[in-house]
């Protein structure tokens, strides 16, 4: 078990990556604790692992939501180890300078703000274990631009900045910092896209999975659970070595020069 005696803080916890995630780090040996705005999913995560992974109800825009959920990893498990930062705000698909300026704050309130905030109440936890491991969800849309993906990128390039200071930073205390780009993720977001492209193509959802998923070398869409992998590995002690990495999974779709 990769992450045994980890104990692991989670952001924006949904039906998605999010849920998967945590189930496959509390395999992995961790104690988790899931932030989100809805508990319904992450109530059922909670059943599912008998308690390891607990839910909080949490908007990362708001300093005492994050707060009480360092606290409850702390008054739960003792200590934080390890932070992944996934909370989600998408402005809407528009042209960069047709976005409404709230809907772009927005997401920059919650992706790189909210991140920060969480990082500032982890790390000095982190500090007291003697080692820590933050992961940041990215995009593929920041390396492979998407017409009317602008706002949402903007903010996810920012957290990548935001990801090598702190690599730089923080490394003195044995804290790592590192961001995994998702492209595609075969889950329920992607389900309702292939349903309503379907629908509006006149074609089947399979036609429309197979135009996505040739688009990468391996042939497929990457699935929520898979690439929750990727995650635990950046968490995990078989990247002690990597930090201020920007990993891309997204079955070869964009690869990095």
């Amino acid at each position: 078990m990769i992450l045994k005696d980890e104990v692991v803080v989670i952001t924006g916890v949904g039906a998605g990556l999010g849920a998967k995630l945590a189930q496959r780090a509390v395999d992995e040996g961790a104690k988790v604790v899931m932030a989100a705005r809805s508990g319904t999913v992450t109530e059922q995560v909670e059943k599912d692992t008998d308690g390891a992974a607990v839910a909080v109800q949490c908007d990362v825009r708001k300093e005492e939501d994050c707060a009480r959920v360092i606290d409850t990893a702390i008054q739960r498990f003792g200590k934080v180890t390890g932070l992944v930062n996934s909370a989600y705000a998408h402005p809407g698909f528009h042209d960069l300078l047709d976005t409404p300026d709230k809907g772009l704050r927005r997401s920059m309130d919650v992706i790189l703000h909210g991140s920060l905030q969480m990082a500032r109440l982890a790390v000095p936890h982190m500090k007291t274990a003697g080692h820590g491991s933050i992961v940041n969800v990215g995009t593929m849309t920041t390396r492979k631009p998407m017409k009317g993906e602008g706002g949402y990128a903007l903010a996810k390039a920012a957290m990548t900045c935001a990801t090598q200071f702190l690599a730089l930073e923080l490394g003195a205390h044995n804290i790592r910092v590192n961001q995994a780009i998702m492209g595609w993720l075969d889950g329920p977001g992607v389900r309702f896209y292939l349903e309503m492209t379907s629908e509006q193509k006149g074609i089947s959802e399979q036609e429309v999975y197979d135009d996505i998923a040739s688009r990468n070398p391996l042939g497929r869409i990457p699935t929520d659970e898979a690439c929750a992998g990727a995650i635990l590995m950046l968490l995990s002690g078989y990247s002690s070595e990597v930090t201020g990495a920007i990993l891309d999974v997204n079955g070869g779709e964009y690869m990095p020069a």
